[in-house]
């Protein structure tokens, strides 16, 4: 199996693994635990079927749209100057970041391997967020924590951001790797490169 995270600056995970998710149905769950719970149903059915790069985003994209506020998402890794940026640029952005984020999972997690990704159902709210935990343990190795941020956009609970070891931001860290390009070549050289790094995983 292919490492799940070559790049913090590409990846939303760090560690090669592959996903069995529990309790995603349990009556009475947390919504925002739940909807991890199915992106991870998804992920792991697209795991075992395996195919092409470009089946397994083609099948990922939808869940990956579901689960994740990835405009959201965009903004943040962006930074403060995001309100700044004109519609038609915050657009192109969204639309680079989404392929980026998919066609990383599309190309990473290829194989299933006998590790389990456990949701913990005790949700923890802040405000008017919530932060779900999660524990990756695999065959060989130790467990590791991975968390994540999330808030209601409509009526669904979505991903703003996720915590790699239980509190290493991933999108602090894109926010680090991008504002160079940013400071360089402003929204379009930033759409650039995010699709180049998309184009990378994908092969193209």
């Amino acid at each position: 199996m292919k490492r799940i995270f070559a790049a913090l600056s590409v990846a939303l995970f760090a560690v090669a693994f592959c996903v069995v998710a529990k309790g995603a149905r349990a009556e009475g769950a947390d919504p925002a635990a739940a909807a991890i719970t199915g992106f991870y149903d998804t992920l792991l059915g697209t795991m075992k079927a395996g195919g092409t790069v470009k089946s397994r985003y083609d099948r990922l994209k939808p869940a990956i749209e579901r689960a994740f506020d990835l405009q959201g998402m965009t903004a943040l890794s962006v930074g403060p100057t995001w309100d700044s940026i004109s519609a038609a640029d915050q657009k192109a952005l969204v639309e680079a970041f989404e392929r980026m984020t998919v066609a990383n999972y599309a190309s990473n997690f290829d194989s299933y391997g006998g590790q389990k990704f456990t949701v913990d159902p005790a949700v923890l709210a802040r405000g008017d967020e919530k932060f779900v935990k999660s524990t990756m343990t695999q065959p060989h190795g130790d467990p590791i924590a991975f968390n994540y941020r999330m808030h209601q956009v409509g009526s669904d609970w979505k991903v703003l951001d996720v915590y790699l070891a239980g509190n290493i931001s991933q999108l602090a860290q894109k926010r680090a790797d991008f504002a160079a390009t940013l400071a360089s070549g402003g929204p379009e050289g930033l759409a650039k490169q995010i699709n180049a790094l998309a184009d990378r995983q994908l092969g193209g």
